[in-house]
C-alpha cells in the first residue's frame, strides 16, 4: 500500500491553489463563488487563494461585476481572471525524422511553433539537444518571449518514459532518446523539463482537445509510421511498472499483423508494390512518384480497385489490433491519431466491420481531429498541469509580449 502524504498546511495551499488555476484556465472572468462551485473550496479559503494568486502575478482582480451588470444591492461580486500571458510552456514533439515545439499561453493558445526535419541517428547526443534548443528558441521567437518567461518544458519521446520521466532504454532505437535533455536544459536554459512517451501524450492530448474529450477510459493510438498507444484509465495516464504499458510490440504475435508498422508507413509500402506491377490504377498519376496514404484513401473513396485493396488490407489490420487491445484494456473509446488521422476517416466503417466479427463487444472507434499536433497538444496539457501544481514555488519573470 503507498504511503500517505501527510495532508500540512503547505500541501493544502499548493493544492488549492491548482485547483484555482485549473478551473480559472478553462474559464473567463469569474466570481469568488464560481470557484467555490468548481473546486469545492470554503468562501475564505478561495478568497485567500485568489488575492496569493493575484500578488504573485498569476490572477488578475477585474472591475466589480456592478460596472458591468448595471444596479446591484449590497457588495459587489470580486471578479478574477487567470493572467493567461504571464508565462508559457513549451510542448516538444522529439521523434526520429522530425522536431516540434509549440509555445502556449497559460489557457493553452498556441503563440508559435517551429519543426524542423531531423534524423536523430546521424548525430551524437550533444548535437542532437543543440538541435532541439534550436528548435526550441524558434518556437519562442515565433511567439514573442524569452526564454526566462518559460515556466515548464515537456517533450515527447518514441521510448517508454516511466512515471518519474526517464527514458527506459531497453532496445538500441529507444536509446537514440536518452539524450540527457532534462539535465542540458536545465543548465543551459534554467528550464523545469518533463520527458513522457509520445503515445501517452497524445492521449492526454486527445482528451484534452479531442474526439476523447472528457471520456475517462479510452486508448488513443499513434498509427502513422510505427504503432504505439497511450491508455487513459478511470481518466489517469496509465505509466505500468518501467513506463512500458501501451507497447505493442506484442503484435508480432498477433495472426494478421506481424509487426508494428504504422498506416501511413504500409499504405506507401503496398502502395509502391502495386505500381510495380501491370495493376490499373489511378495511382499512376500521383505527383513525384511516391503516393502517401491520403492518397490511398482519395483514390479508394473515388472507387480505384487496386486502392480499395490497401484500404481492406488496412482496415483488417487495424481491426485485429484494435481488437486486441480492446479485449485487454476494455476501453470505452479507441482512437486514432497522428498525421495519418487527417485522412483516415475511410477506414472507420470498414474497420468497424472487421470489429463486429473478430471481437464479441467491438469497442467504439474514432479518428482524432488533432492530426500531428496531438503529442504536442499532450505536451502542452501535461506542462500545464505541471505549472499549476506547482506554481507557489515558481516565480515569474514578466508579461509575454504577443508576436
Amino acid at each position: 500500500m503507498p504511503e500517505l502524504v501527510p495532508a500540512t498546511p503547505q500541501l493544502l495551499r499548493r493544492v488549492s491553489a491548482g485547483a484555482v488555476l485549473e478551473f480559472l484556465r478553462a474559464s473567463a472572468a469569474v466570481t469568488v463563488t464560481d470557484v467555490m462551485a468548481a473546486t469545492g473550496l470554503t468562501r475564505a479559503t478561495t478568497i485567500a487563494v485568489c488575492e496569493d494568486l493575484v500578488r504573485r502575478g498569476w490572477v488578475l482582480e477585474r472591475e466589480n461585476q456592478r460596472e458591468f451588470g448595471g444596479y446591484q444591492k449590497g457588495r459587489p461580486a470580486r471578479r478574477f481572471e487567470l493572467n493567461e500571458r504571464a508565462g508559457v510552456v513549451l510542448g516538444m514533439d522529439i521523434g526520429y525524422a522530425k522536431v516540434t515545439a509549440v509555445v502556449s499561453d497559460l489557457r493553452g493558445k498556441t503563440l508559435g511553433r517551429s519543426s524542423r526535419p531531423f534524423q536523430a541517428g546521424e548525430v551524437g547526443s550533444r548535437e542532437r539537444i543543440a538541435f532541439i534548443d534550436g528548435v526550441a528558441m524558434a518556437a519562442l521567437g515565433s511567439a514573442g518571449a524569452e526564454p526566462g518567461q518559460v515556466l515548464a518544458v515537456c517533450a515527447g519521446v518514441a521510448a517508454p518514459v516511466d512515471r518519474h520521466g526517464d527514458v527506459v532504454a531497453t532496445q538500441t532505437f529507444w536509446g537514440l532518446f536518452d539524450l540527457g535533455l532534462r539535465a542540458a536544459l536545465k543548465e543551459t536554459r534554467g528550464w523545469t523539463v518533463l520527458l513522457e512517451n509520445d503515445a501517452n501524450l497524445a492521449a492526454l492530448g486527445d482528451r484534452w482537445q479531442g474526439a476523447a474529450a472528457a471520456i475517462d477510459d479510452v486508448v488513443v493510438i499513434l498509427a502513422s509510421e510505427r504503432l504505439g498507444s497511450g491508455i487513459v484509465e478511470g481518466g489517469r495516464l496509465v505509466h505500468g511498472t518501467r513506463g512500458s504499458a501501451g507497447e505493442l510490440a506484442y503484435l508480432d504475435l498477433v495472426e494478421g499483423v506481424g509487426d508494428t508498422y504504422g498506416i501511413a508507413h504500409l499504405a506507401r509500402t503496398w502502395a509502391a508494390e502495386a505500381l510495380a506491377t501491370d495493376s490499373p490504377t489511378a495511382l499512376r498519376n500521383v505527383q513525384l512518384g511516391r503516393v502517401e496514404a491520403e492518397q490511398v484513401f482519395a483514390a479508394a473513396e473515388q472507387g480505384d480497385a487496386v486502392a480499395l485493396g490497401i484500404l481492406d488490407r488496412l482496415a483488417d489490420r487495424m481491426a485485429r489490433v484494435i481488437g486486441t487491445v480492446a479485449t485487454l484494456l476494455n476501453p470505452e473509446l479507441v482512437v486514432i491519431g497522428g498525421g495519418v488521422a487527417d485522412s483516415a476517416h475511410v477506414l472507420l466503417d470498414p474497420i468497424s466491420e472487421r470489429l463486429a466479427e473478430y471481437t464479441a463487444t467491438p469497442a467504439r472507434v474514432a479518428v482524432s481531429p488533432l492530426g500531428d499536433s496531438i503529442v504536442t497538444v499532450g505536451a502542452v496539457r501535461r506542462a500545464l498541469d505541471y505549472v499549476e501544481g506547482n506554481s507557489l514555488d515558481l516565480v515569474l519573470a514578466g508579461p509575454v509580449t504577443p508576436g
